[in-house]
């Protein structure tokens, strides 16, 4: 059986391993003797991404460019890019060079023997901090327990989905996205393959800490309600304690000669209230936040610019 097979690649400011990334995946779809296309989502750039990517799509038709108006994020220009293809297999990979295009062999052969969706497992993470590799594994660990969708452990978007998962993803259209988690939402057959995850090739990584932190943040209140859950529980705890310490403090007004003087006490139970109080309402916000962009109904990306689209698949677009 031979898949007409998609590779959508997200691309931001990685203009230093962007024709590195094109040889290795062209390589590798060559190699495999199926007809493929590459699809590349520069995401709002701001360095010679775009630049490199029309000369590469100039001389390669199987080249497809999705240009964005602005930077939307690294899993709006997923989306996009599952949007746009028509493979009967679609694989997501990062430009960075950090997952193996050689793995998309082995990714085929699992599909070949029936599964819809083969995810790439992290057993290594090499060139990471170990503050970044611990960050990581407690993130994967802590969102598995707090909702009831069977996300796989230690896993990126680097993954081959066929065409059944590809059209159920397509009807989602939430704001927040993280992928990986819808993939698990779906369902269908998964099953993962492990190896070694290495250093970026070149550039910088676009994930800092502020952004780790916005991503946790987008795939634990996508996927779980239990944030909301614990506010109820840590107002029941403080409501209890409160009530505990009203109990000793009149004890010891009316029994004992030990009143407590000042302020202090006081201060502790205003400030404790307080602070769970403002925790809670973050919380609230947060939620809140994501049904107000929900509920404002705004595309989820605008093209600036189609490269190697052909005038059906560009009047679609417009549609």
């Amino acid at each position: 059986m031979s898949p007409f097979v998609s590779v959508v690649v997200p691309a931001y400011n990685e203009e230093p391993v962007i024709e590195a990334t094109f040889g290795r995946l062209k390589k590798v779809l060559d190699d495999l003797e199926f007809e493929y296309e590459l699809i590349f989502v520069n995401d709002g750039s701001k360095d010679g991404t775009l630049a490199k990517l029309r000369h590469i799509a100039s001389e390669h038709s199987q080249v497809k460019v999705i240009d964005f108006s602005r930077n939307f994020g690294h899993q709006i220009a997923v989306t996009a890019g599952i949007e746009k293809a028509s493979g009967d297999v679609v694989v997501l990979i990062d430009a960075d060079l950090q997952d193996p295009p050689e793995l998309i062999r082995d990714f085929l052969d699992k599909w070949r023997e029936g599964y819809d969706v083969v995810y790439a497992v992290r057993a290594q993470r090499q060139g990471e901090t170990w503050f970044k590799r611990w960050s990581a594994s407690v993130f994967y660990r802590t969102l598995r327990r707090l909702t009831n969708v069977d996300i796989p452990l230690d896993t990126g978007d680097f993954r081959l989905m066929n065409r059944n998962v590809v059209d159920s993803l397509r009807e989602i259209r939430e704001r927040h996205r993280f992928i990986r988690g819808l993939v698990a939402w779906v369902g269908y057959r998964q099953i993962g393959i492990p190896y070694v995850r290495s250093d970026r090739f070149a550039g910088e990584s676009k994930y800092p800490l502020s952004k780790m932190i916005r991503f946790s943040l987008d795939g634990i209140t996508s996927f779980s309600y239990k944030p909301l859950q614990a506010s109820t529980t840590l107002g029941f705890l403080g409501a209890a304690i409160g009530f505990v310490g009203i109990l000793v403090i009149l004890y010891l007004r009316l029994f004992t000669h030990l009143t407590i003087q000042g302020w202090t006490s006081l201060m502790v139970m205003v400030l404790f209230i307080g602070g769970i109080q403002l925790l809670m309402l973050g919380v609230l916000g947060e939620y809140i936040g994501r049904i107000y962009d929900e509920v404002r109904d705004r595309p989820l990306y605008l093209v600036k610019e189609l490269l190697n689209f052909n005038d059906a698949e560009k009047d679609r677009r417009k549609q």
